[in-house]
């Protein structure tokens, strides 16, 4: 059974950092590509940042860029997302995705408010 976990997520002040996690398990992790995506209620989910497998240019969605950072343990099966100078439209449920599979974590909560 595959599954991919997150955590980390939670409630920070504007300018903070956080650092999401997720776990998979029952996957050939270091096979896949992985992203992590974002949604907000009432829009389309956002690409957030993407990992090759091996190799490869790492992937930022513009609005990240130069704050977040992808990166991935694949003795750990794991892949995390380094969010640093935390504005509050980042405030998303944060997912991550191995690529060309069907297989999704259920979600972590940010939220950047004062």
């Amino acid at each position: 059974q595959v599954r991919l976990v997150e955590s980390g997520g939670g409630l920070v002040q504007p300018g903070g950092s956080l650092r999401l996690s997720c776990s998979t398990s029952g996957l050939p992790f270091s096979r896949h590509g992985m992203f992590w995506y974002r949604q907000t209620p009432g829009k389309a989910r956002e690409t957030v940042a993407y990992m090759p497998s091996v190799g490869g240019s790492l992937h930022y969605a513009d609005s990240v860029k130069g704050r977040f950072t992808i990166s991935r343990d694949n003795a750990k099966n794991t892949v995390y997302l380094q969010m640093n100078s935390l504005k509050p439209e980042d405030t998303a449920v944060y997912y991550c995705h191995a690529a060309n599979t069907g297989w999704w974590g259920q979600g972590t909560q940010v939220t950047v408010s004062s």
